[in-house]
């Protein structure tokens, strides 16, 4: 029977646990400025959800073994981005980072999301797992 090792099990383990731990310590702490962000920082949060979510469903299916799991994984990683995006190159999202900060934490994310797609694209254990 087919498992899921090596770096795919570590990208299940950032899917389940890390994205929605983070997401949950980022929100907590800038929860209580929804009052006076106004709506786009409330879409924000909807999205970082959902995204949060998304991830969630595609580590499960790829533990799974599911068929379309690594294309919902890779649905996740990229509207992960997109959101990251949102946060990082918009005003909506608070945030204390002293200026010039954002363009080079946006920069290692997009480049984190970037390698984890190529790793879905090109691994053959990826590909043997799931064919």
């Amino acid at each position: 029977m087919m498992r899921v090792r090596g770096w795919l099990l570590v990208l299940c383990v950032l899917l389940l646990v890390w994205q929605p731990i983070s997401m949950a310590l980022t929100i907590a702490g800038r929860l209580d400025s929804l009052s006076l962000r106004g709506p786009g920082f409330a879409m924000i949060l909807a999205a970082r959800f959902l995204a949060a979510a998304l991830g969630i469903a595609a580590g499960l299916s790829l533990l799974q073994l599911r068929p379309g799991a690594v294309s919902l994984a890779r649905a996740s990683l990229v509207f992960s981005a997109a959101i990251d995006v949102l946060v990082y190159a918009t005003p909506w999202y608070p945030n204390n980072r002293p200026p010039g900060d954002a363009a080079l934490i946006l920069g290692g994310s997009l480049m984190y999301y970037a390698l984890w797609l190529g790793y879905l694209w090109r691994s053959k254990r990826v590909a043997s797992t799931f064919d």
